[in-house]
């Protein structure tokens, strides 16, 4: 039961970003105002109480990512994947993903020209599909 709820979890949340993104991609300039208004305070507090749980602790350790017997140094992956998408090349990475789905859609491939691959589609086909979001190629990991 825990396996269909994660799933369906999962699911509704690579939907959710599905759909910001092709928002984004595809809106006109009063619905990204709206879109912006509601979705970016939603988006910036989920990351802050994310991010909050992987501070360090005491030691220097991430204590969601470290276990009894691995201890994960500061900075975990959370803290590096977030420094990358929102700090160091955030606005290349929204340009890449943008240009990746723009191709994807248009070739029907998994990356573009260059050495970007579509981590979306890597990402889902990680794991079983189940559900709606399934029949469009995704898992929802």
């Amino acid at each position: 039961m825990d396996q269909i709820l994660g799933q369906v979890l999962r699911n509704a949340v690579w939907e959710r970003l599905d759909m910001l993104a092709d928002l984004a991609d595809e809106a006109d300039s009063p619905a990204l105002l709206s879109a912006a208004r509601s979705e970016l305070p939603r988006l910036t507090q989920g990351w802050r109480v994310m991010l909050s749980a992987h501070e360090p602790d005491e030691r220097g350790d991430c204590p969601t990512c470290s276990t009894r017997w691995h201890r994960c140094k500061a900075p975990c992956s959370v803290w590096q994947v977030a420094h990358d998408h929102l700090v160091a090349g955030g606005l290349a990475h929204f340009q890449d993903s943008r240009r990746v789905r723009r191709l994807r859609r248009t070739a029907g491939t998994a990356t573009t020209g260059s050495s970007v691959p579509d981590q979306t589609s890597a990402r889902r086909a990680a794991a079983p599909s189940t559900g709606r979001h399934a029949l469009a190629g995704g898992t929802g990991r």
